[in-house]
């Protein structure tokens, strides 16, 4: 019995403040949960800011110090504003507030953002159905997996026959009289140079006069039957500088049907042969299948752009090749070398289409600080 009294009174004397100690942690507790919600909240427009960021979603600031505010109206209860500030062409600020039953939380942190190309001038290989590399010789650089490298299961925006067609025509419905000849010698253009020119027919670009003359392109030149540029027997070698400008070939040639693209037929919409040199930038593209065996004087300064719009891109060069090889079907390399180099130099731009949604933005916190309001 007295045992049983020492207890009782022992129990007595610690279950008060026993009690007390745990209704001031259930109190704790729920702060703690209250705060937690308001942590997770402010985070939720955190995470909201860096994918407006990356997809360029609205209207976002895009000159120092201008700022643009969000809100999200229930997030674990709570109602979360955000402000998005443009610190430079990489850097924004997010301050994110959530606030709800207590003072409220506030997250300010900076991200950086990372563009990372993946349109189709951004790989020394773009294609949609894969590609080939043939013979011991064969390589690109980068090699696939880095950047820059090879990319076969492309997945971004590709320019239509349409679209190409539309945009070159702007560049030639001015130069009149077209041209209709079968034949086009380009020793009777080394002083003007080539184009704007358009042939509603088939063209067979060749050289009668001395050997190694040099012809320059001074506008695009549209093509829209089967295209050879030096790959007759009748005529000389010669030097043809793209000089920024485009070829394009609206022949569909050995493009692929629509329900079986990675089908490419036999025939060619464009050849260049051994018997042209190329040098310095510019696009040569076709909407069919394009065989691609000139010789090349290109240094890593240079960037050309070979797309078969619905075919594939078949290249045997002589020479280091700089730029992209591109084809919807397939590009297929056979003894050769391509290395791809950076377009954004070329002077005067490339004369080719800004594709939309062809770069993707990773965004990472940088800092991070939180603060109870």
């Amino acid at each position: 019995m007295f045992l049983v009294l020492i207890l009782l009174l022992i129990g007595g004397l610690i279950v008060a403040p026993l009690l007390a100690y745990m209704g001031t942690g259930l109190i704790a507790g729920g702060v703690y949960e209250k705060r937690m919600a308001e942590l997770y909240a402010a985070d939720a427009g955190v995470e909201d800011a860096v994918w407006k960021i990356q997809h360029n979603e609205g209207s976002l600031p895009c000159s120092p110090g201008h700022s643009w505010s969000y809100n999200i109206t229930d997030v674990n209860g709570k109602k979360v504003e955000y402000t998005i500030t443009y610190v430079d062409a990489l850097t924004y600020r997010v301050v994110s507030t959530a606030t709800g039953d207590g003072s409220g939380t506030k997250i300010d942190a900076y991200i950086t953002a990372v563009v990372k190309s993946s349109g189709i001038l951004d790989h020394v290989i773009t294609s949609r159905c894969g590609y080939n590399l043939q013979g011991g010789q064969s390589q690109v650089n980068p090699p696939e997996g880095e950047e820059h490298g090879p990319e076969g299961s492309y997945a971004g925006a590709w320019p239509t026959a349409e679209m190409l067609c539309n945009l070159y025509w702007e560049d030639v419905k001015d130069a009149l009289p077209y041209y209709t000849d079968d034949d086009l010698d380009v020793k009777d253009y080394t002083a003007d140079g080539i184009g704007p020119l358009y042939r509603d027919e088939t063209l067979d670009i060749k050289n009668t006069g001395d050997k190694g003359l040099t012809v320059t392109l001074n506008g695009t030149v549209y093509i829209t039957g089967d295209t050879s540029i030096g790959t007759t027997n009748v005529g000389k070698d010669f030097i043809l500088d793209l000089n920024g400008n485009t070829i394009f070939v609206e022949s569909a040639n050995g493009a692929a049907p629509e329900d079986e693209p990675c089908s490419p037929g036999n025939g060619y919409a464009l050849k260049i042969g051994s018997g042209c040199t190329l040098t310095g930038s510019g696009c040569i593209i076709a909407v069919g299948n394009i065989e691609f065996k000139p010789n090349l004087n290109c240094s890593e300064e240079d960037y050309i752009l070979v797309l078969s719009v619905g075919g594939k891109t078949y290249m045997q060069p002589n020479g280091d090749f700089y730029g992209t090889l591109a084809g919807n079907a397939e590009v297929y390399i056979q003894n050769g070398e391509a290395t791809w180099t950076d377009y954004s130099a070329v002077e005067g731009e490339l004369n080719f289409p800004n594709l939309a949604g062809v770069q993707q933005v990773s965004c990472s916190i940088a800092s991070w600080q939180v603060s109870q309001l």
